[in-house]
C-alpha cells in the first residue's frame, strides 16, 4: 500500500508558478530587444508639418468603405498601410524604395525623417510609425487559445499566457514551448514556468511578432483521448489491486 500511495504522489502535477523564488529573491530580465520590421509587416506611416498641403504628398491616401440601404449611405474611412516586401522594403510617396526590415518604430521615424529633409522636402517633418498587425498565437492548454494582437511593442510570455486566460488545470507548466521564425530558420524554445530563474533569462520572454506559444497536456488530459481514460490512475482501481493481491498471498501461503 505504501508503494501505491508513493506512485500516486510522483504523479502530482507542479501546479505553481516561480517555485524557487524566495523573499527578496533578485533576478537579471534578459535585454529588452523592442520589435523590429520584418517582410509581410503591416505599417502605417503619417508625416505631418506645419506645412499640411505639401505634407499631404508624403502620405497615403484616405481609403472608404461604405455601405448604402436605399437613400441611407453609411461608411468608414482609414489611412492606407503599406506591406513591407520580401526584400524588405515599402514604396513610400515620392522617396521611392525604402528598406525598413529589421528598424524599430522609432528607427524607421528617423529614417524617413532624415531622408525627407535631406532631400529638402520637407524643413520640419514629424513622422509618426505604427505596426498595424502584429501578432502571436496561443495553443493547447490554456483557457481562451487563440491569435493575439500586440499592445505594446514589449510583450512577454506571462503577459501573454494572461491573454489567453492562464494555463488550465491540465497544462503542463514545466515544459511551455515557444516556436520563432528566426530568418528563415524556425527555433524552439522550452520553458519551465516553475523555475523564475530559467524563465527570466530565456531569449523568448520578451515575444517577437508571429511567435506560437504551446502549452502541452499533462498525462491525465492526454489519457482522457484513449479508449481507456484515466483508469489506471482511479485511486479505486488500485486499492482493489492490492485488495485482490493481499487475498491472493493468504490463500497462497495459508
Amino acid at each position: 500500500m505504501a508503494g501505491i500511495m508513493l506512485i500516486l504522489g510522483s504523479c502530482t502535477p507542479k501546479l505553481g508558478y516561480f517555485q524557487d523564488v524566495e523573499g527578496g529573491t533578485e533576478y537579471t530580465l534578459p535585454k529588452v530587444k523592442a520589435v523590429t520590421c520584418e517582410p509581410g509587416d503591416k505599417l502605417s506611416i503619417i508625416v505631418s508639418s506645419r506645412n499640411p498641403q505639401l505634407a499631404y504628398l508624403f502620405n497615403l491616401p484616405i481609403v472608404g468603405t461604405f455601405t448604402g440601404a436605399n437613400t441611407e449611405m453609411s461608411g468608414s474611412s482609414r489611412m492606407a498601410s503599406y506591406i513591407v516586401g520580401e526584400d524588405g522594403t515599402i514604396q513610400f510617396p515620392v522617396l521611392g524604395a525604402l528598406h525598413v526590415a529589421g528598424l524599430t518604430r522609432e528607427g524607421i521615424q528617423q529614417k524617413v525623417r532624415n531622408e525627407l529633409v535631406d532631400k529638402d522636402l520637407l524643413k520640419d517633418p514629424t513622422v509618426t510609425v505604427s505596426f498595424l498587425d502584429l501578432a502571436f498565437m496561443v495553443m493547447g492548454e490554456v483557457k481562451s487559445p487563440g491569435r493575439y494582437m500586440f499592445d505594446h511593442d514589449k510583450v512577454n510570455l506571462l503577459d501573454a499566457l494572461s491573454r489567453a486566460g492562464d494555463l488550465t488545470i491540465n497544462g503542463v507548466r514545466t515544459n511551455v514551448l515557444v516556436c520563432r521564425d528566426e530568418n528563415g530558420v524556425q527555433k524552439n524554445y522550452r520553458i519551465d514556468l516553475t523555475n523564475a530563474k530559467e524563465l527570466y533569462s530565456s531569449p523568448a520572454f520578451y515575444l517577437k511578432q508571429n511567435d506560437i506559444v504551446y502549452v502541452e497536456p499533462n498525462v491525465k488530459k492526454a489519457r482522457e483521448s484513449t479508449s481507456t481514460g484515466n483508469a489506471w490512475a482511479s485511486p479505486s482501481l488500485w486499492l482493489s489491486t492490492a485488495s485482490f493481491i493481499t487475498s491472493l498471498c493468504v490463500l497462497i501461503f495459508k
